[in-house]
């Protein structure tokens, strides 16, 4: 029996569904570990170069930070991601 929210226009939500939908943030999270994971991989068996996208990686992480902007953020809104959760009442 999973704990169930209430969203307006909706009717009851099941907090499990909603936890494992995919939005910006979270993917944003994912790629850049993956990116990480990847490129640290890549300059331990290929190229001590690649540690280079790593820095990329990060600064444009930290640089999101402060600005909330991120190139990665344009490509999945552009891939149709959603930002938030409809009917949450954000924006």
């Amino acid at each position: 029996m999973g704990e169930q929210l209430f969203s307006p226009g909706r009717g009851a939500v099941n907090n499990k569904q909603r936890r494992n939908k995919m939005y910006i943030d979270r993917m944003l999270r994912i790629i850049a570990g993956f990116f990480i994971l990847l490129s640290v991989t890549l300059a331990h068996f290929h190229n001590i170069n690649w540690l280079w996208f790593t820095a990329f990686v990060g600064l444009n992480l930290f640089q999101s930070g402060f600005t909330n902007w991120c190139p990665m953020m344009t490509i999945l809104e552009k891939a149709g991601v959603p930002k938030f959760p409809k009917g949450c009442g954000c924006k």
